[in-house]
């Protein structure tokens, strides 16, 4: 949507964010960006690592969770969503955001467009190209769900449920 060029990096094996992140910092030191905006979270693992990991790697400044950003020269302020209301950190360029839903309303590109960008260049790539060892690092031994809760009880008002409560040693 915009693009002028794209860079695909393909692998037929699994990338933890770690490789992500160490396959994007790559890509940074070849590009150079201003800004990298990535999403919270994958849809894969949903981790929300790699924005971070990345920003640890480069030695950037990171805005997370950003739902506004305003770039003024050679910074940019991410405002974000925290428990007490709105948070807004001014950030050097360059920098590393991960966005919240709430940033934009995503576009749907036009057929015009769509054919537009198939002539676009597409430079395609391996982790091998940039030096990557995007190997696992960790392994799954097991994956379970948690056992069963037992039934809990229904009171017929507050009175039997702080009676209830006061017998468990809950209340006082």
């Amino acid at each position: 949507m915009g693009a002028d060029r794209a860079i695909l990096i393909q692998t037929d094996d699994e990338v933890e964010p770690l490789g992500v992140a160490k396959l994007l910092a790559k890509v940074q030191e070849e590009e150079g960006a201003g800004l990298i905006i990535l999403g919270k979270q994958a849809i894969d693992d949903d981790s929300n690592q790699t924005g971070q990991m990345l920003a640890a790697l480069l030695g950037l400044p990171q805005g997370t969770f950003a739902s506004k950003v305003e770039v003024e020269g050679d910074s940019v302020n991410v405002t974000r969503e925290v428990d007490g209301g709105l948070e807004t950190v001014k950030l050097s360029t360059p920098a590393i955001i991960t966005t919240d839903l709430r940033l934009n309303e995503p576009r749907y590109a036009s057929l015009p467009n769509i054919m537009k960008a198939k002539a676009k260049p597409l430079a395609n790539k391996t982790p091998a190209d940039y030096g990557v060892d995007t190997s696992a690092r960790l392994e799954t031994l097991k994956v379970s769900e948690p056992p069963k809760r037992s039934a809990g009880i229904k009171v017929a008002d507050v009175d039997e449920l702080v009676g209830k409560l006061k017998a468990l040693g809950v209340a006082a």
